[in-house]
């Protein structure tokens, strides 16, 4: 049947009238579609299936491929920055500041292994998100009279402690799934974890295989679900890993054939013998008379003596071409895109940016980061972490807070506000004096500027009041001078003159 007859047929169906079964295209196993997946199986199933490998292949990227190394980064300076801080929401100040200074030195003491303080953990546990997907967190008793402020510790667990390949049935119920123990309700009971790290020397370890069943309320798990019902995480790359391990197996070639290509200057052409030797024979001969080993050495301005006969043939070797740099832009743009983080960030490369396209990514940046700050960062690791702090302090009388007074009423003391890092401004100025106008016009409160800068307002007032006093007492005066409101007026409209600072022209 020709195009035109299909063509005809089509319209005489219309005409006629009869009613055609709708469908969507995109489920239909046509040309087009045809090698497109149409698998469903359980997102927990694929983890089980494949976590093990993609948790590999990301770790080795991101310690071997430049541009995944910088991804992390960007990513993890984003999350958490210098640190997610908490001021907490006590109406007693007294109480509150007692609090503070008690977490405050506790900071210090957080980590279970002492290589940093709260705040680089968080650091730790945001770069462990990006490369496996998770991460562990065990909340270590101490004993009083080890002296620190609060008896616990964080002890920070990798993503391999915990076996993927670890699935039971216990009966009742209960269930053991890619290491974690759920009972008959769902409810996470337990996480058996291995006692020493799968892929360590087992040439100094005697806990080799063996695991250790810690109840859940001890242990903390971090990880970004993007599908209802998923228990493990998945590392942020693993939309990016074809593409960046591609990416860098090709710019390996690329730097090793221009390697390979800069050993030749050129090549002595010599004609073939009249008589019929071997050709090999006759060139292990020339390479080795006079003890030449095959090539004539080159030095700055020098004269080469050749054969009669002989011709020399300078190596050309092939340049990448003009599309070496597009298809390389092209292909950083998609492992950007993969590892949700911005072009520019991960390879450092801003030639194509602009004030807009930077302004506009790192609002699309801060929208991404945000929810994970909030529903991750703080609602996984912060929160529980104040809960356990506030609750031992009370129970060892770290603060001054009577215990039959916070069982009463716990949520009254527990209640904090996280602040996470400050975003960088684009234009300081002008965003600035957005800030001020929007306050002005009582579009906006001042704490909220104060709190988007990553600091307590609260704190901030009672600094500002203390330098005022200080400034008082020791006879000083920053207040704001006819010249500095000049110079505000003259920022909000650019085309007017900057203001003449009258009591400092010469």
């Amino acid at each position: 049947m020709s195009v035109f007859s299909r063509l005809a047929s089509g319209f005489r169906g219309f005409a006629g009238g009869g009613a055609r079964p709708q469908a969507f295209d995109a489920g239909k196993s046509a040309r087009r579609m045809r090698s497109v997946p149409t698998s469903t199986v359980a997102i927990n199933t694929l983890i089980r299936q494949y976590g093990r490998s993609v948790l590999a292949r990301s770790r080795y990227l991101t310690v071997n491929n430049p541009q995944t190394a910088q991804a992390k980064e960007v990513f993890v300076s984003a999350l958490v920055g210098t640190g997610i801080k908490p001021s907490s929401l006590v109406e007693d100040p007294a109480l509150k500041k007692e609090l503070q200074l008690a977490f405050f030195d506790w900071t210090d003491e957080s980590d279970a292994d002492g290589l940093t303080d709260f705040y680089g953990q968080q650091s730790i546990v945001a770069g462990e998100m990006f490369e496996a997907g998770e991460c562990f967190v065990r909340l270590r008793a101490r004993r009083v009279e080890d002296g620190l402020t609060v008896p616990f510790q964080l002890q920070l667990l990798p993503a391999e402690m915990l076996d993927l390949a670890d699935n039971r049935d216990l009966g009742n119920g209960r269930r053991v799934e890619m290491g974690i123990e759920f009972d008959a309700i769902g409810r996470r009971v337990a996480y058996h974890f291995f006692r020493q790290h799968p892929g360590a020397d087992q040439t100094f370890g005697s806990f080799a295989g063996q695991k250790t069943v810690v109840p859940a309320e001890e242990v903390l798990h971090l990880f970004k679900p993007f599908r209802a019902g998923q228990i493990r995480g998945v590392p942020h790359t693993v939309s990016a890993i074809i593409t960046a391990a591609i990416l860098d197996a090709y710019n390996d070639a690329e730097l090793e054939r221009k390697r390979i290509a800069a050993l030749f200057s050129g090549f002595i052409k010599t004609p073939a013998p009249e008589e019929d030797d071997n050709p090999l024979a006759v060139a292990e001969g020339k390479a080795t008379q006079d003890g030449v080993a095959g090539g004539a050495a080159l030095e700055p301005g020098a004269l080469v003596d050749l054969e009669p006969g002989q011709d020399v043939i300078f190596a050309e070797p092939a340049d990448v071409g003009g599309n070496y740099e597009a298809f390389q832009y092209r292909a950083f743009l998609m492992q950007a895109a993969g590892m949700g983080v911005p072009y520019a960030d991960m390879t450092g490369d801003q030639r194509q940016t602009s004030y807009g396209s930077m302004r506009g990514g790192m609002i699309a940046f801060k929208r991404r980061v945000e929810p994970m700050q909030h529903g991750v960062m703080v609602f996984q690791f912060c929160r529980p972490i104040w809960r356990r702090f506030v609750s031992d302090a009370v129970f060892v009388g770290a603060i001054s807070l009577a215990l039959a007074a916070y069982q009463a009423r716990p949520r009254d003391f527990l209640r904090v506000k996280w602040f996470t890092p400050k975003w960088d401004w684009i234009d300081p100025l002008k965003d600035l004096m957005a800030e001020v106008l929007a306050v002005k016009a009582g579009f906006k409160a001042r704490s909220d500027v104060i709190e988007a800068m990553g600091y307590d307002p609260e704190e901030t007032d009672a600094r500002i009041a203390a330098d005022k006093a200080r400034e008082e007492k020791l006879g000083l005066d920053f207040a704001e001078s006819q010249f500095m409101q000049q110079a505000l007026a003259s920022a909000l409209q650019p085309d007017q003159p900057p203001p003449q600072d009258k009591q400092n022209a010469t």
